[in-house]
């Protein structure tokens, strides 16, 4: 008698616990071809993608019991927590002490689990063009893909994004330029996801 399995007892903690070495050599080696493995970067967190309610529960179950929500917001219509962590993870140099767990909107994403990680670089820019201005000042390399020319014919092709998405609290411009290539994403932006989370309380 065969047992019916859900996704959410298919994807789990165990699951992004077992995929988290993979995850990290695959975004070590991206930051490296974006010549940013050498910069001192904070990273203020690490992101999620699910596909169903059931996992973003069973997942916000299982962080909250190692952490702390900090955050539970509506960013585009659905609902992201950011948990912070007892225990940070370990990428390479980076301690990461933050999860971005966003609950399931229209996409379907083609693969759930660690989507991207976040870093910090520390800027006044308002919008994309002055943050993609002292990124290129950082690293001369990138010049060319923040232009919009392809990096490279022999492999998958790095996708830039431009975007300033934005809470219903939020108070805090924060300009972020993302980098894709394949399944994994490094995005850049000027404040840590903690500084934005205490912009939601200016005024309140």
């Amino acid at each position: 008698m065969s047992t019916i399995t859900t996704e959410a007892e298919v994807f789990s903690y165990a699951t992004l616990e077992q995929t988290w070495p993979e995850f990290e050599a695959k975004i070590l080696t991206f930051l490296g071809k974006l010549g940013l493995a050498d910069k001192v970067l904070h990273c203020d967190h690490v992101a999620l993608r699910v596909n169903s309610i059931a996992a973003a529960d069973a997942l916000k179950q299982a962080f909250s019991a190692r952490g702390r929500i900090i955050s539970d917001n509506q960013i585009n219509g659905r609902t992201i927590l950011i948990i912070e962590l007892d225990q940070p993870l370990t990428l390479g140099c980076f301690s990461i002490d933050c999860v971005e767990l966003p609950y399931p909107g229209d996409t379907l994403y083609p693969q759930e689990g660690w989507e991207h990680i976040e870093l910090v670089l520390p800027s006044t820019a308002q919008d994309c063009d002055g943050l993609s201005q002292e990124l290129a000042q950082l690293s001369p390399s990138l010049v060319p893909l923040l232009q919009g020319q392809a990096a490279s014919l022999t492999e998958a092709p790095i996708k830039v994004k431009f975007s300033s998405p934005k809470g219903d609290k939020e108070r805090l411009a924060n300009p972020t330029i993302a980098f894709k290539q394949a399944d994994i994403c490094i995005k850049i932006h000027p404040h840590s996801i903690k500084a934005v989370i205490a912009s939601e309380l200016v005024g309140n």
